[in-house]
């Protein structure tokens, strides 16, 4: 296809799919909708900060205003996109959504932090690079490994990926606390072993010819079958508002399908949000991820894996299902599976 045919720009787009009804766009009614109460505030507010791989709630903005929102606001854009800055302005009531990663919430959750995770939002997006002293997981013993924030994300999902394959994350592992961007310089000479990344750091060192790839969510076993990012809420939000959590809940899994069917388009409203800053790392990452299976997989196996995992590493004390019981609301997603059967 020519490639200036693909060049919508945000205006473009929004008349010639979500203004039309992007819903029926991509094949999904919206009478559901219509016939419910309408939604207890027309305010939303939603994370601004994130990065490419959490494109659904940039391209859900027509379809929340669809939905009954007014006022839907997009906070923080400009401040760092870290883990627990943004958990905070979630958990003080600063923002009523986001997609988080999966191992941050249950971290959160035993601490009683007031959010409620609602729903899986993609599987797979993570991969760990490393340089050429490591072949394989179990070669980074021994060897240094960056990551943003020791006790969140990447270090995280570092501790359950190195505990499975019999590593010990405090005694085996040095880590340094660097940003993404020093990162790929030191990994680039070599001053570093290992770096775990999100899109675009991926295909931006792909793009660069920086490492290699040891391990990628989207496709090696065990890994692909587990949501890493989920829809998450403040829980006074949801006890006060459950017809606006529905209808919040429903635009971000039909914003899910708009980027697996249309990836080119919703690429393009992309660029300039969140981290993504260009068209072609945008379109390759919606490519990528499976946006499309968040029906076949189960978000509960999901926080129940990564909690026993966490829970093995020694980084919580909760069980899993104490973890579910407390930190899970999954009624309005089953309301939303049958109504949105794809």
């Amino acid at each position: 296809m020519n490639r200036n045919a693909n060049q919508w720009d945000r205006r473009e787009f929004l008349r010639g799919a979500a203004v039309a009804g992007i819903a029926g766009f991509v094949g999904l009614q919206p009478e559901p909708a219509l016939a419910e109460p309408p939604p207890e505030t027309m305010r939303i507010r939603l994370e601004g900060a994130g990065g490419t791989c959490r494109a659904p709630k940039y391209v859900a903005e027509e379809l929340l205003r669809a939905e009954g929102f007014t006022d839907l606001q997009y906070v923080n854009s400009e401040a760092p996109n870290l883990s627990s800055r943004r958990l905070k302005a979630l958990s003080s009531g600063e923002t009523d959504f986001d997609l988080q990663f999966l191992p941050d919430l249950v971290i959160e959750l035993e601490k009683t932090t007031p959010i409620v995770i609602l729903a899986g939002q993609h599987v797979g997006c993570f991969e760990l690079f490393a340089g050429r002293r490591v072949r394989a997981i179990r070669d980074l013993k021994h060897k240094t490994i960056a990551v943003r924030e020791l006790g969140l994300t990447e270090y995280l999902f570092l501790n359950v990926i190195l505990s499975y394959v019999g590593l010990d994350p405090a005694k085996d592992i040095t880590w340094v606390s660097v940003s993404f961007p020093e990162a790929v310089r030191l990994l680039a000479e070599e001053k570093i072993d290992a770096v775990l990344g999100f899109p675009p750091l991926p295909q931006q060192l792909r793009a660069r010819k920086i490492g290699h790839v040891v391990l990628n969510s989207t496709t090696d076993r065990l890994w692909w079958q587990y949501f890493c990012c989920m829809v998450v809420a403040n829980r006074d939000f949801v006890r006060r508002n459950p017809v606006a959590t529905k209808r919040v809940i429903r635009a971000l899994l039909k914003a899910n399908d708009v980027c697996a069917l249309t990836p080119d388009r919703s690429a393009q409203l992309l660029v300039g949000k969140g981290d993504t800053k260009g068209y072609d790392l945008a379109l390759q990452t919606l490519t990528e991820i499976p946006y499309g299976k968040w029906r076949e997989y189960d978000p509960e196996a999901s926080v129940r894996f990564y909690a026993l995992r966490l829970h093995e590493a020694g980084l919580i004390k909760s069980s899993p299902q104490k973890i579910i019981a407390s930190g899970t609301d999954w009624r309005f997603l089953n309301e939303l599976k049958k109504e949105l059967k794809g």
